[in-house]
């Protein structure tokens, strides 16, 4: 009779941990073993060797990284279904959808799941949707499948600093959709001025106009051909348009873009249904002009809330299946914290690349696109918007207007568009939504999760544009931590003589802007703050520390234009303004442990510090 042993037993046997044994047992490394109850057990006459090589491993499926065709996603990856977005659509059945949603959260997979599912082939590709959860809403919903002729581009590669090169790729792109329809090119049903359209276009010798029309053109050819209108999709419709907008060509790219989509989904008697996707919702006087067709689906609304991105289950059950179930906290933490609609939603290519990285959490959003929008907002920010930056930074809650249909250059015109960008492009989560009569909301926002903390902090180092990059960062952190006066005084100066003009400087309020934003390298640590009534007035500049190990630190600055003031005097007067004034009382009632006063004195690019420790 065969004689097991407990999992305490095999682990004192051979030396490795009971936790390494269940592992091992669940993966079917280990001959025999076998559940008695809750526990597993394992044969007594077990031999295995534990070298990696030697172990017998599951064949778990690998991980979906950059993977964006359905059909491969589905065949060799493990995925995540997210085919009930069709039965959604078909539910509702609007002309034209758009869908606005980050980058990187599945965008173009689910555009690609659309094409497969919409497009009539020569093969059977009802084979990729048999075991997915679309399959079992019924017969209806199945004879949507490869029913309709389907024109599909995507513009998210289409990054280039002048017009003229992208509209050369958009062309390009345009080409090679009408040569995946080679079937026209003869076609007994089109006439000869639409295949002398199809040939221009092949040869690559159309121009602008003809480029505009190049949708309409090839939907009524394929309409005209199958005896069934097109769908239309568009991924990621909106990169060029703010490639445009960040290199001079806006106008000229929304002009463009205008007439092609006008022909293509407005009042096109050979569309079936249209979709696009973006990041952002471009406003109807740019480019969505005349067309009452269009159904848009923010971030804010509840339908297809769960399609774009991970749910929480969804994060959980690819862990489990990863053997890495112990790390949903850790997760959460970097990678959650957005809210589509009424659905919690996980950042679906930090999830993935975690996992594939074994389970080292990393900023992975911030290397996968340009966070020019964020960088810009700092580089221009009002003082207003700097301090609402920082609180949000410390992990606050901003009530703002969000503006549904914000366009690009608003950014730069209106301060209260600044919120809407950084909220649709991943950068804020809205924790409450209030309508407003106008159409549009009153969010209360904040910064979702780790990751997108540090890319803040990144962008904010980058655009204060500190002398020497990371290095200059790391020695004022150091100068702070090791209460050094005179290197943090060195690296000031240095900031300021490499970057700052002699124009910008004079008043308090511009050298204090400029410290908090230093500071800013300092969030994960601190908690920042600033202009706070506390003791008997109003601080400048509080750092208390997250750890009680690390001392609080209080600034107090003062600005001189006057050549006759002496700075070493007027940093004696700001630090001992700490001291008199008692701004240490609230670091003091939250049990910091020791603290440092800060005197600092300008005038122009030069910088007195003067510092005295206090204790708790």
């Amino acid at each position: 009779m065969m004689k097991y042993l407990t999992i305490s037993e095999a682990a004192a046997r051979w030396g490795i941990s009971g936790r390494r044994i269940q592992q091992l047992c669940k993966s079917g490394a280990i001959d025999g073993a076998k559940k008695g109850g809750r526990f597993w057990l394992v044969p007594e006459n077990t031999q295995i060797a534990f070298h990696p090589k030697a172990e017998k491993r599951p064949q778990l499926l690998p991980l979906p990284v950059g993977i964006s065709g359905y059909v491969e996603a589905v065949t060799k990856y493990y995925y995540i279904d997210k085919t009930l977005l069709i039965r959604d659509f078909i539910d509702a059945l609007p002309k034209v959808s758009l869908f606005t949603r980050p980058r990187r959260f599945g965008k173009t997979l689910n555009m690609d799941m659309l094409r497969v599912f919409f497009e009539r082939t020569a093969a059977d590709t009802s084979v990729y949707f048999k075991d997915k959860a679309i399959w079992a809403c019924g017969e209806y919903y199945r004879s949507f499948q490869e029913k309709y002729p389907v024109i599909y581009l995507s513009f998210k590669d289409v990054k280039y600093p002048s017009w003229d090169n992208a509209l050369k790729d958009i062309a390009a792109n345009i080409r090679g959709e009408y040569a995946r329809h080679e079937e026209l090119a003869d076609s007994g049903a089109c006439n000869a001025v639409e295949k002398q359209l199809y040939a221009d276009i092949i040869a690559g010798t159309a121009d602008e106009v003809t480029l505009s029309r190049s949708l309409a053109v090839l939907a009524a050819m394929l309409h005209k051909h199958y005896g069934m209108e097109a769908v239309i999709i568009i991924d990621e419709y909106d990169t060029p348009i703010q490639q445009g907008y960040a290199n001079s060509y806006y106008d000229q790219v929304i002009g463009f873009i205008r007439n092609l989509f006008s022909g293509a989904f407005k009042d096109n008697p050979d569309l079936a249904y249209g979709f696009m996707t973006g990041i952002l919702r471009v406003a109807n006087e740019s480019i969505f002009s005349g067309m009452n067709n269009l159904k848009v689906n923010t971030i804010l609304d509840d339908r297809y809330s769960s399609y774009f991105g991970f749910s929480k289950d969804e994060v959980a059950q690819m862990l489990d299946y990863y053997g890495q179930k112990d790390k949903l906290a850790e997760v959460c933490d970097w990678y959650d914290g957005y809210q589509f609609g009424q659905t919690e939603i996980f950042n679906p290519w930090s999830v993935i690349n975690y996992v594939d990285e074994k389970c080292v959490p990393k900023a992975f959003w911030l290397s996968t696109g340009s966070n020019d929008i964020i960088g810009e907002i700092i580089a221009s920010a009002t003082p207003e918007i700097t301090e609402n930056l920082r609180r949000l930074m410390q992990g606050e809650t901003l009530s703002t207007y969000v503006d549904s249909g914000v366009i690009y250059p608003e950014v730069k015109k209106n301060p209260s568009s600044i919120y809407s960008f950084l909220l649709v492009a991943g950068y804020l989560r809205c924790t409450k939504i209030l309508p407003q009569d106008d159409g549009n909301f009153m969010c209360q926002v904040s910064i979702p999760n780790k990751e997108i903390a540090f890319v803040y902090a990144k962008e904010i180092i980058s655009r204060l544009n500190l002398a020497g990059g990371e290095s200059t960062a790391a020695a004022i952190q150091q100068a702070v931590f090791e209460r050094d006066a005179d290197a943090l005084q060195k690296s000031i100066v240095k900031y300021l003589l490499e970057t700052i003009s002699v124009y910008d400087t004079g008043s308090e309020a511009f050298y204090q802007g400029l410290m908090i934003g230093l500071c800013a390298i300092l969030n994960n640590r601190y908690a920042v703050r600033s202009n706070r009534e506390c003791g008997l007035g109003r601080f400048d500049i509080q750092l208390q520390p997250m750890d009680q190990q690390l001392p609080g630190f209080l600034f107090e600055l003062k600005a001189s234009r006057d050549q006759k003031d002496d700075l070493e005097q007027l940093a004696q007067t700001a630090l001992n303004q700490i001291r008199d004034m008692q701004y240490e009382t609230e670091m003091r009632s939250a049990g910091v442990k020791a603290m440092i006063r800060m005197g600092i004195a300008f005038r122009g690019k030069k910088v007195v510090v003067k510092h005295a420790e206090m204790q708790g």
